[in-house]
Formats: C-alpha cells, structure tokens, sequence
C-alpha cells in the first residue's frame, strides 16, 4: 500500500513510518495540517493515517476539507489521544473510516490499515455518491438526476458533494459557511442565494424535492419523497 502518514511529533512519524515500510509498504509524510491537505489532494494514496491535533489545521479540520473540498475519498484512520466517546464521534462525522486511540500497537495499525484498503479497494465502482435518483462523481465532479445532467457552478458543487457526504444529518447554516468562506465571511445573506441556486438545479426540474431546509437547525440533502417546490 502507499500510505500518507500524518503526525507533528517526527519520533513518532518515523517510527510508525519504519515499520509500516519493513512491512513492505510505501510511506509519504507530513507534519501539519495544511501541508496534509495539500499531499492527499495532489498525490494518490491507499490510505491516511490522520493525527487529530495538529499545528496549522486540526485533522477533522483536514478530512472534513478532504471530503467536501477536494473530493478525496482515500480511507482515513484518524489517530490520536483524544479518547472521548465525542471525540470518536466528531472524528467520524468529519469523514474519517477508522479511528484508533494512542497508545496503540503497530500491528493493530497496520491490520486497520489493510482492513480499510480491502474495503476501499472492493468497491472501487461504487464510489459516487448517490441520494435517490441523484448522483454524483467525485472524480468526474458531474451530476446527474433520473439520468439528467444536473448544471452546477464550483460553489454549488461544493455545496452539494458535501450536503450528499453528510445526508444522513442536518448541517448548520454555520458548517457551510466555513466550508465555503472560512472565517471571511461575506456582507449579507450570501448562502442563502447559493442555496436557492442549488435548490433550482436539483429540484426544481422533478417531482419530489430532496433538499430540505430544517427551520433553526439548517440544511439536509436526502431522499423522503416530498413534492418539490414550483
């Protein structure tokens, strides 16, 4: 496997490092969080070994960006000595595959990572996304609905592939703000105006709607066959 192992502490990196290449495997490194987006979205690797805290980006930072942003869909072992059962879960919910709680053995790491590759690899022609009739290709960045190619924009792309990444919840106003701006946001209601874009592409053309606002808490993609709004 090519593995991208992610870590600010190097004794550490280096060793799980030397004995994930004993094992015959090919490992590439990085010590923070930016420089860990940048790799896993340029270069192509079986898996991500993930610290959680780090300087310049915290790791759920880093896979959630992973997921919504670049479209990566490379299995994530989240590693760190956060141990909360909340933890594991913001992990999780970030788009993390695995998580694995320091200290740890190097042959339940690697066991992890072999289990996740093994997944990952058996359903290589599954991975678009799907929510009903909707589908999306990350690596194509192309949507269709009932076989209709569904016009998007890069902000309403972005939108959607991370509204389809998290259909089994609602996301706050809040989480797509940041997903789009940071922590610069714009003068006004901007969203609002991506989303009722959004909302055209996707709805408007069908007979049921599948993205949902969710009054005080946010917005939800999924399929419950309600009618779409005229």
């Amino acid at each position: 496997m090519r593995i991208l192992v992610v870590e600010d502490h190097a004794d550490l990196a280096a060793t799980v490092g030397d004995y994930l290449a004993a094992r015959g495997h090919t490992v590439d490194f990085a010590y923070d969080g930016r420089s860990a987006y940048t790799t896993a979205s340029e270069a192509q690797f079986d898996v991500i070994v993930l610290d959680r805290v780090m300087p310049a980006m915290d790791g759920a930072t880093v896979c959630r960006k992973l997921r919504g942003e670049a479209g990566v869909t490379t299995p994530v072992l989240m590693l760190t000595a956060l141990d909360t059962v909340t933890n594991r879960i913001e992990g999780l919910e970030a788009g993390a595959d695995d998580y694995l709680v320091k200290p740890f053995a190097m042959a339940e790491l690697e066991a992890r990572l072999q289990a996740l590759h093994r997944r990952a690899s058996g359903s290589v022609v599954s991975r678009k996304l799907v929510v009903g009739d909707l589908e999306y290709d990350p690596q194509t960045r192309e949507a269709h609905r009932a076989g209709q190619l569904v016009t998007l924009n890069p902000t309403t792309r972005k939108l959607l592939e991370f509204l389809m990444r998290q259909t089994h919840r609602v996301v706050s106003r809040e989480e797509l703000e940041h997903l789009l701006w940071g922590d610069d946001l714009p003068d006004g209601d901007v969203l609002r105006a991506h989303l009722h874009v959004l909302r055209a592409a996707v709805d408007r053309p069908f007979t049921h709607k599948l993205l949902h606002t969710v009054r005080g808490a946010g917005y939800r993609l999924a399929d419950d066959g309600e009618t779409a709004e005229t």
